[in-house]
């Protein structure tokens, strides 16, 4: 049985859910990837303002390619969140409570998510072609210049995910 899942999260939603959990999302997520990741991260540490506050946030791993003419995205599977792991514990710090992607998580990323009471979800790889007709629309927010690597918020509705690590830091790789 898969749980509809309203975002943004709250803390009441996100207590409730435990790894291994099926989840349908609908709501808003952000996109950001490696070099957002790496901005977002340097505005920090400079005590500079965010593009977007990230207080209540999802980020989505997302890996983009051209949008046909008659769709709002093209295939946007996930891609590897290890990648952004570097990064996690200081965006969580900054207010992101979830994140999306595929791949396990370093124990510095799964002790931030138990630490802030957050989530990682697990998006299923290989199925970039039906997660792009669960987008109902896409904005870029900031660094638009990073082309398919810019700050991104979409829409989505009935997103099928896995929780991969509870707030507790119960994990699906472990």
């Amino acid at each position: 049985m898969k749980r509809e899942i309203l975002l943004p999260f709250d803390a009441e939603t996100i207590s409730s859910l435990k790894a291994f959990d099926r989840v349908l999302l609908s709501g808003t997520v952000l996109v950001g990837r490696d070099q957002v990741h790496q901005r977002l991260s340097l505005l920090l540490q400079n005590g500079e303002d965010l593009p977007v506050p990230l207080q209540g946030e999802t980020m989505y791993y997302m890996g983009p390619s051209a949008t046909p003419d008659s769709m709002v995205i093209g295939s946007c599977g996930p891609t590897t969140s290890a990648r952004m792991d570097p990064f996690v514990p200081a965006l969580m710090e900054a207010g992101l409570v979830a994140t999306i992607g595929k791949g396990p998580r370093s124990p510095q990323v799964t002790e931030a998510i138990k630490r802030h009471g957050g989530l990682y979800l697990i998006a299923f790889g290989g199925c970039g072609a039906l997660y792009a007709t669960k987008v109902v629309s896409q904005q870029i927010l900031a660094f638009g210049e990073l082309g398919p690597e810019a700050l991104v918020r979409l829409e989505i509705r009935e997103f099928p995910a896995i929780v991969g690590i509870d707030s507790r830091g119960n994990s699906v790789f472990s």
